[in-house]
Formats: structure tokens, sequence, C-alpha cells
């Protein structure tokens, strides 16, 4: 599948990423990659703002946004998210599971009893330095582990969210690697 391997070498897809525990069983794990022309101290404060209500989410802004676009500039008001805080995802929320500045993000899906426990849910992000055209820069790892435990599930997953999740992910990392870089 080629939503899967979005900018991803074969080492990153088998490799370990942080939050790769968190649902273990997942059915559908996807990762994909950018290369950012800016240090991870520089790129983390935007993963940090990012929500529904919030930063948005970096992706299309229709589908995600319901149309408020994402925010161009780092809002202060939206720095201080720690693991533990929940993060607005619109008709869902998230948790974040994991803040480590300015390394790693994960957030996963809220288990509140309804959507939560039947679709485990993570989404990381990790940040690992590497040199863009000459300059400390990072390599921003993405990775969706997921798993649909309802009818038809994993029909929805290989047909729908899997397919969506990597449309919605691969303008998300370009976005991200713009507004990062001109900061």
């Amino acid at each position: 599948m080629t939503h899967a391997r979005v900018h991803a070498t074969a080492e990153e897809r088998s490799g370990p990423v942080v939050g790769d525990d968190l649902v273990p069983d997942a059915r559908l794990i996807a990762t994909r990659c950018i290369d950012i022309a800016a240090p991870p101290p520089q790129v983390f404060p935007w993963l940090r703002q990012m929500g529904f209500g919030r930063a948005g989410w970096y992706s299309w802004d229709i589908l995600d946004n319901l149309g408020r676009r994402s925010a161009r500039a780092i809002h202060p008001e939206w720095q201080s998210l720690v693991a533990g805080d929940v993060v607005p995802g619109g008709p869902v929320d998230f948790m974040a599971a994991v803040v480590d500045p300015p390394r790693a993000l994960v957030i996963v899906l809220n288990g509140d009893g309804r959507i939560g426990a039947r679709v485990p849910f993570s989404l990381a992000y990790e940040l690992r330095d590497t040199e863009v055209n000459g300059v400390t820069g990072t390599r921003l790892v993405s990775r969706v582990r997921f798993r649909v435990d309802l009818p038809g599930g994993r029909l929805v997953e290989r047909l729908l969210l899997g397919p969506g999740d990597g449309v919605m992910v691969r303008r998300q990392l370009r976005n991200l690697a713009g507004r990062a870089a001109e900061t």
C-alpha cells in the first residue's frame, strides 16, 4: 500500500518509533517521513499546538478543521501541552500520551468507553536530527497505528481510513515542513 510508505525508507518503516507499544496489536501501521530544513526545537512547537479549535492539523482544513485555516504562526498559549492533556480532535478527542520536547509527540484516541475502546489508535511524531541542504534539520517520522474493532472494521481500515489518513498526513507533513522552515 503506497500510502503507508510516503517518503519513508525501508529502515524507517521496519524500525521502532516512539509510542509503538501503545497499540501493539494494530492491523494498520503506516510510516511517513519528511526532511525539514529546521532543527527539532524549531519544528516541535508546530506539533505541540495541533488540534481542532487550536492550530488545526495543517492538512486539508476543509476536512479536518471545518474550513478554519490551520495556524501559520506559533501560538504561545498552545505550547503548554503535557502528557495526559486532551488534544481536541473535532468529533472525537485525543490524549497526549507522550510529550518529549523537542524529540517526540504521541497522541492516542481517548479510550472513554465509546470509540476509543473499539478503535485503538496512536499517531506518533518523532523528530530526528539530520542535515538538510547543508543546514541542521529534522527528519520528521510520523507513524499511525490502529485497529477498528467494529463490524466491517477490516474493510473500513483498508478502504477508507488507511488511504484517507495517507492523503491527510502527506499534506500535513508538507505544510509542517514549510511552516517550520519559514520560522
